[in-house]
């Protein structure tokens, strides 16, 4: 059995109306420093963000989830924060902000295989 690691994940939450406040889950950000690892997932219910803001921009949405799983993967294609170590990008894409796409506070666990938790809290948390 391979040794379990500290990891920290934070969901990414759509907030179509950001004047609202209301939101709903559409993916989640792991980080496991031990392993220099960071990933995020990402799935994008259109019906539930249409019932929060029926003129809201799916496309635009996708791009900006799209945008931070690319961060992820790094590479020159994602911008700046990309090309940062696994540690900076994960702080970096969890910092408040107030847009469309924002980051839910950081929470901890305890895994052998970072890859398979973040499918698994996508599962479990997003879908």
């Amino acid at each position: 059995m391979s040794e379990r690691e500290v990891f920290e994940y934070a969901l990414l939450r759509v907030v179509p109306r950001v004047e609202r406040g209301e939101c709903f889950n559409a993916g989640v950000v792991v980080y496991c420093r031990a392993r220099s690892f960071v990933a995020a997932r990402t799935h994008l219910d259109p019906v539930r963000l249409r019932a929060l803001d029926p003129e809201a921009d799916v496309t635009g949405v996708r791009a900006a989830l799209a945008a931070v799983e690319g961060v992820c993967r790094g590479g020159d294609d994602a911008g700046q924060a990309a090309r940062d170590d696994a540690g900076r990008r994960f702080r970096w894409l969890i910092a408040p902000r107030s847009t469309v796409v924002q980051p839910g506070p950081v929470h901890t666990g305890l895994t052998s295989d970072p890859e398979a938790e973040v499918e698994r809290l996508l599962d479990l948390l997003v879908r």
